[in-house]
């Protein structure tokens, strides 16, 4: 079977993105080893786990752990299992320093999301980590990323110079699902508005120059090598709305987009049908549909 490596951040990563690609890679055999910044064992975005501040009231003293909309929106029960599990792997416990992870050791790279700007935005930044993700490219090896992960790999330059990406069809985190709980966020958690966007767009740019998408986009050969689900798809508003995930059962929420070695996906909605298609990809069989 292959052995796939998870780089992460010390903080904040999307912990559906990340634990549900785990479990489903390991129950089918492969074998899963992490990359942090320092070699120290990282953690995900605790309000994805617990919801704790995803509620307007939050602030108020003595109401902070009263929940609602943070029940709805925090990972699902499967994903927080999933997390809980893969914490206790001896592989998550000891994994290796970015710096000392290779291409060549590895059969296939997986990159994770995630959104709050205080641990993602090392994770995205990093050279060590955009040079790493190009030898994967380079070398041909099956490479997934999903939602932010997707920028990781906009980021990353082969030796022409272009982004690893650039003629290749892809998706991500789309504007619209952005802005969506970009606007969300300035009303219920009105102290960090900009909670869920990790890069904000800066003074005299258009609305979402700075989005995933827009910045995805800029790193491809053509704009319409991006591929949002198109209107006519079937199960076009469970796949959109923002309000269905997949399970291991029920693909029909879930979108991703294949391109040769590569996939790619949106949001911790997409997560199974994600890490089936990659796990499809490192045997050699053909990938789950969307």
């Amino acid at each position: 079977m292959a052995s796939v490596l998870f780089p992460i951040p010390s903080l904040d990563f999307d912990p559906t993105e990340i634990a549900v690609s785990w479990r489903v890679l390991t129950r089918l055999g492969h074998g899963v080893a992490f990359a942090t910044p320092d070699g120290a064992p990282g953690a995900a975005d605790p309000v994805m786990l617990d919801g704790i501040g995803l509620d307007p009231w939050s602030r108020v003293p003595g109401l902070r752990r009263l929940r609602l909309i943070g029940l709805l929106l925090r990972a699902n029960a499967e994903a927080r299992a999933a997390y809980d599990e893969m914490t206790r792997d001896p592989a998550f416990q000891n994994p290796l320093r970015w710096d000392a992870a290779s291409a060549s050791d590895f059969d296939g790279l997986l990159l994770g999301g995630g959104h709050c700007a205080r641990g993602m935005r090392a994770y995205l930044e990093s050279r060590v980590l955009q040079s790493l993700v190009a030898d994967f490219f380079a070398a041909d090896k099956p490479v997934a990323a999903i939602c932010h992960g997707v920028l990781l790999a906009a980021r990353s330059l082969g030796p022409d110079g272009q982004s690893v990406l650039y003629g290749r069809k892809t998706t991500a985190l789309t504007w619209k699902q952005e802005a969506a709980a970009d606007a969300f966020a300035r009303v219920c958690r009105w102290w960090d508005p900009g909670y869920y966007r990790t890069y904000p767009d800066e003074p005299g740019q258009p609305p979402g120059y700075m989005s995933v998408q827009q910045e995805v986009t800029r790193a491809l050969a053509a704009p319409t090598d991006f591929i949002d689900v198109p209107a006519a798809a079937p199960d076009h508003f469970r796949k959109t709305s923002g309000l269905h995930r997949d399970t291991a059962e029920d693909a029909r929420p879930a979108w991703m987009v294949t391109d040769g070695c590569y996939v790619s996906a949106r949001w911790p909605g997409d997560a199974h049908l994600f890490a089936n298609a990659f796990a499809a990809m490192l045997d050699g069989r053909s990938s789950p549909q969307a």
